[in-house]
C-alpha cells in the first residue's frame, strides 16, 4: 500500500480545525489519504483575536 494512501477508507471528523492541533491533524489526515470532515466555529464577526478562526 503507497504511504500517502493508507487511510484512502478513512473518513475523519476533526473538531477545531482552523488553527493549532486541530488544523495539523486535519492536514496529516488529508495527506495520508483520509476523507476529512472539519468543524470550527467563531462566535461572531471581530469576536476572535486569534489568527485563523
Amino acid at each position: 500500500m503507497n504511504v500517502l494512501n493508507r487511510l484512502s477508507n478513512t473518513v475523519a471528523l476533526v473538531t477545531g480545525a482552523s488553527r493549532g492541533v486541530g488544523k495539523g491533524v486535519a492536514l496529516g489526515l488529508g495527506e495520508a489519504g483520509a476523507t476529512v470532515y472539519l468543524t470550527a466555529r467563531t462566535l461572531g464577526p471581530g469576536d476572535s483575536h486569534l489568527p485563523g478562526t
